[in-house]
């Protein structure tokens, strides 16, 4: 067997790996090979192919890297990913614990009682129809229907 095709060989072992893994760090090992086996199908010494081998790595990670997980990774894609919390703005509740003036009390929707803040600080009785308006951690922002 050829140095080339046994580069090459060391390549598709790392694309297989990297297969099973994440972060395109294993894939850059086989771009270094692939670098390397050029040299040795030029008939280059041992120590130029593993020169290319490691110039191909270092360039892999510098340069292409970068670029993969830009778009491997969604969150940096789009940074204005829905949750199911945002789900439920502009949702009709019901409130079932009075909100008090300036406080706090409780609403339900779709069969989840959450605690509740009126959006401009009033009062509103049970059994009241609330329009959610936003969220703070656990808490809904409610208005008036």
């Amino acid at each position: 067997m050829a140095e080339y095709q046994i580069w090459l060989l060391v390549a598709a072992v790392f694309v297989l790996i990297e297969i099973f893994t994440s972060g395109f760090a294993v894939a850059c090992f086989s771009v270094g090979c692939v670098f390397a086996s050029i040299l040795a199908a030029l008939d280059l010494s041992l120590t130029w192919q593993i020169v290319a081998f490691a110039a191909g790595t270092f360039l892999a990670f510098i340069f292409i890297r970068p670029l993969v997980m830009k778009y491997l990774d969604k969150r940096t894609n789009d940074s204005n990913v829905k949750t199911n919390m945002d789900n439920v703005i502009g949702k009709i509740a019901v409130v079932t614990e009075r909100i008090e003036e300036n406080g706090f009390g409780r609403v339900k929707i779709d069969g989840d009682d959450w605690k509740a803040q009126t959006e401009d600080g009033t009062a509103a009785e049970v059994g009241e129809k609330m329009r959610i308006v936003s969220f703070e951690s656990i808490i809904l922002t409610v208005k008036k229907v």
